[in-house]
């Protein structure tokens, strides 16, 4: 009964389709006239014997009024005025509340309503700015670091949705994806022109998932979507209501695609195999479940500390040595700004996620060990190229648990002193001495440090064109 508002409403709507008085409603079900007015005015939870009661003299069932559907259109409306007046954005405004009265026309009613909705659309753009942004992924890192980068219960729910699927052990196959989403009754369906500012889009109405063509069948791009899609349905996400639920909802979705793509108790089982042998190894991983690199190091955070007692770090780092994406709970000494936001800082020229970049061969990992003002680490780095740029994956360990992972006779061993300054960031005196005024360089300007906050409905997509899109679909025969 945790939608007192709808409740009180069916109980009016019911009881004046009955032609009952609240007086006389309240005599027959013995309980007062002003008990029963606090009831269909959201303001009181009902005993269940008394909804029985209710419902009884009604002539409906229970379940009729505890439906979560308003009764009528001009209910629901009533009913989100209500909300949005008890909404903390629009008390902080000190305005009086506008009550719905019965002599209230429905035009005043939507007038009302849409006006309170235009202010929520306002309030979302403005919702956060890029530092406060910055701080919510902030705090998003730090909550996962708290728990070891593990979610139990999302763990369950995967591992039971994949098994329900049928799928017996090795790489998630499209076709179990396709079933998962069937299970839920939705349809996967490839289209060419989701909006630009989309990777995927869930339609509840008509029960599709739209991903990008299958150029390549089972790939786990493609798979990863509509398991991320599915997610939020799963579990039970609505609009987020600000950049840091937006945030905590990508998290959770990308987390129960990880998952399933790499179940916990088959994964677990390889890994720990693997530990027994001394012999960790991310490539192996990867290829075992077929994920990419990134994919298999992400998943090996969740499951390193909770399930095999290894504290561990991952960043990914663009090729100017800039993070892109990092966690730790091992105490590496990751750069970071005032708010303590990792993402854009510069990582230390002698750690290997930046000395991975300088090898010939790229073909398998750069392992290192590497000393640092927290301790010594022991790393294996992964390059690539996507879009033309250069990245970097890197997963670590402290020193005492290299033991249990391939390439630990690595010879390679750097130095890194960072944050101070003299480590790699200072320039040689002298040599700084000899081109001080000689030279001139034009920088290279990340576009990112002059654009806006994402704003939208979920933060990045362009709701004109995603809501265009789904209505050209929406009539369309699925493939």
């Amino acid at each position: 009964m945790s939608d007192l508002a709808t409740l009180g409403r069916r109980i009016r709507h019911f009881r004046t389709a009955a032609g009952l008085t609240l007086e006389e409603l309240g005599r027959e079900v013995d309980v007062a006239q002003s008990q029963l007015s606090l009831i269909e005015n959201g303001k009181r939870e009902p005993r269940l014997t008394l909804l029985g009661a209710i419902a009884s003299r009604l002539g409906v069932t229970v379940a009729d009024l505890l439906d979560e559907s308003a009764p009528s259109p001009r209910a629901a409306l009533e009913i989100e005025l209500e909300r949005a007046q008890s909404a903390a954005a629009y008390r902080e405004l000190g305005l009086p509340e506008v009550r719905a009265t019965r002599s209230m026309t429905d035009e005043v009613l939507r007038a009302l309503v849409g006006l309170h909705r235009e202010l929520d659309r306002r309030a979302r753009l403005a919702i956060a700015t890029p530092e406060e942004a910055r701080r919510a992924n902030t705090r998003q890192r730090l909550r996962m670091q708290q728990v070891d980068n593990y979610l139990p219960d999302i763990e369950d729910l995967a591992e039971a949705d994949v098994a329900a699927a049928g799928h017996g052990g090795g790489a998630l196959t499209h076709r179990t994806v396709s079933v998962m989403a069937e299970r839920l009754g939705l349809s996967i369906v490839h289209v060419a022109d989701l909006p630009h500012s989309a990777r995927c889009v869930l339609d509840l109405e008509n029960g599709r998932i739209y991903i990008p063509p299958a150029s390549i069948p089972g790939g786990h791009g493609l798979r990863s979507l509509a398991l991320q899609a599915m997610a939020h349905l799963r579990l039970g996400h609505g609009e987020p209501a600000d950049y840091e639920d937006f945030l905590r909802q990508r998290q959770d979705a990308s987390y129960y695609a990880a998952a399933c793509l790499m179940p916990q108790g088959a994964a677990v089982a390889f890994l720990e195999r693997a530990k027994r042998e001394r012999d960790i190894a991310i490539e192996d991983f990867r290829d075992a479940f077929g994920v990419t690199h990134e994919a298999a190091a992400l998943r090996f955070t969740n499951l390193a500390t909770a399930r095999l007692d290894i504290p561990v770090h991952f960043v990914r780092v663009a090729g100017d040595g800039a993070v892109v994406r990092a966690y730790e709970n091992d105490g590496l000494p990751l750069p970071v700004d005032a708010t303590h936001a990792t993402e854009g800082q510069i990582v230390c020229r002698h750690w290997s996620a930046r000395r991975a970049f300088a090898r010939s061969t790229r073909t398998t990992e750069y392992f290192q060990y590497t000393d640092t003002p927290a301790g010594t680490f022991f790393e294996a780095t992964q390059t690539g190229t996507a879009e033309s740029d250069e990245f970097s994956i890197t997963l670590g360990v402290p020193y005492a648990q290299s033991r249990w992972f391939r390439g630990r006779e690595s010879g390679h061993r750097e130095v890194s002193r960072c944050p101070d300054l003299t480590c790699c960031r200072r320039p040689d005196a002298d040599v700084a001495a000899r081109w001080e005024g000689r030279a001139w360089a034009s920088a290279r300007v990340h576009a990112h440090i002059f654009s806006p906050l994402p704003q939208g409905t979920y933060p990045g997509v362009d709701d004109r064109e995603l809501y265009d899109f789904l209505e050209s679909h929406a009539s369309a025969p699925e493939e």
